[in-house]
């Protein structure tokens, strides 16, 4: 693949036409153009796999809170039913999968954060390259 100076190389600036620049440069900015939007493409494809995990993460938790809740359910019923130390168990067995989607909650969220839409530096480079065309165009 050819760097955005590669193209239209043929010839020094000095001994080209003004179509020919001209042409250069149209070429230049949609060489540009196209590596920025391939540059965003694979930016949002990023963000948006870690918005699938932080997604299917806190549908695990989801589901284990609901299986925790059913089990200390069932330790209270159990408790209320007769008073053994089975009901003990139930408490463990269902506060160790509370804690296990707490966790999942958690990775989730870090995930979430992580998968931000927005192609941040997709824009920091099209800014950048706005910027330097300006100065060129000015000097």
């Amino acid at each position: 693949m050819s760097s955005i100076s590669d193209v239209g190389a043929n010839k020094p600036a000095g001994e080209k036409s003004t179509a020919e620049l001209v042409r250069d440069l149209t070429e230049q900015f949609s060489h540009l153009a196209r590596t920025e939007v391939r540059l965003a493409v694979r930016e949002v494809q990023e963000k948006a796999k870690h918005a699938g995990i932080g997604a299917a993460s806190i549908g695990a938790a989801g589901v284990l809170a609901g299986y925790g809740a059913a089990v200390v359910l069932a330790g209270i019923v159990l408790l209320l039913a007769q008073v053994m130390p089975a009901w003990v168990a139930a408490m463990i067995v269902g506060g160790a999968v509370l804690l296990c989607a707490a966790v999942a909650a958690l990775v989730g969220r870090s995930q979430f954060r992580k998968g931000s839409p927005m192609p941040s530096e997709a824009v920091e480079h099209a800014k950048e390259d706005i910027q330097v065309v300006k100065e060129a165009v000015q000097r």
